[in-house]
């Protein structure tokens, strides 16, 4: 006889798609620095990825945390900090800049999904960060991407490192004061911007001070 496939699976207080997960922006952060320490140890549980969690959020989402990360394939975001699916509203740019769109898009996140931290996310080696600090004639519109890091590059005299960081803040800062949708919901608490640095040799997410 087949095996028949569940249609109905089993709801745990965090793997449900209506739970509410995290109260707080802290109690949200604390659960992706978790997520981020068992996957540097290689201990990473690997939790809601099967077919029956795709599944049950299939007619809705709810993630808790919303991101807006580099594009660099070496960084997925659920992996690093250990989700899966449902739990994070993921925006990918190079050199996670914070465009109009991006910004519109972690609107969506905050006064529709209702996430609780708005995570800026870049990464160690990061090239739209290089290719900012070189300057050099590029094809097509890549250079499109250089106004938005140039301010990071200048703030920290083209040391590559630490126009990382330093480009982690100044989109933080741009999503944090751009939109006053956003605006709005930090000033009432519901709402948390953080930054961090992936680091590419070890998996280890830096925090940066916003």
């Amino acid at each position: 006889m087949d095996r028949e496939i569940p249609q109905e699976p089993v709801k745990t207080e965090r793997d449900s798609a209506d739970s509410l997960g995290p109260a707080s922006p802290d109690e949200a952060l604390a659960v992706l620095s978790e997520g981020n320490r068992r996957f540097v140890a290689g201990l990473a549980a690997g939790p809601r990825r099967d077919p029956a969690r795709l599944r049950e959020v299939a007619p809705r989402q709810a993630p808790f945390a919303a991101f807006l990360g580099c594009a660099d394939s070496r960084v997925p975001v659920e992996l690093v900090f250990d989700q899966g699916f449902g739990d994070l509203f993921v925006v990918r740019l190079a050199g996670n800049i914070a465009s109009t769109e991006a910004i519109a898009s972690l609107e969506f996140s905050v006064a529709v999904l209702g996430v609780k931290i708005l995570y800026i996310l870049g990464h160690s080696s990061c090239g739209a960060v290089a290719a900012t600090i070189r300057a050099e004639p590029v094809p097509g519109q890549i250079s499109t991407l250089f106004q938005h890091i140039r301010p990071a590059v200048r703030a920290a005299k083209g040391d590559l490192e630490a126009s990382i960081i330093e480009n982690v803040r100044e989109q933080a800062t741009i999503v944090a004061e751009a939109s006053p949708v956003i605006a709005g919901l930090i000033r009432e608490g519901k709402v948390k911007v953080v930054g961090g640095v992936f680091h590419l040799a070890s998996g280890v997410v830096e925090p940066v001070v916003i």
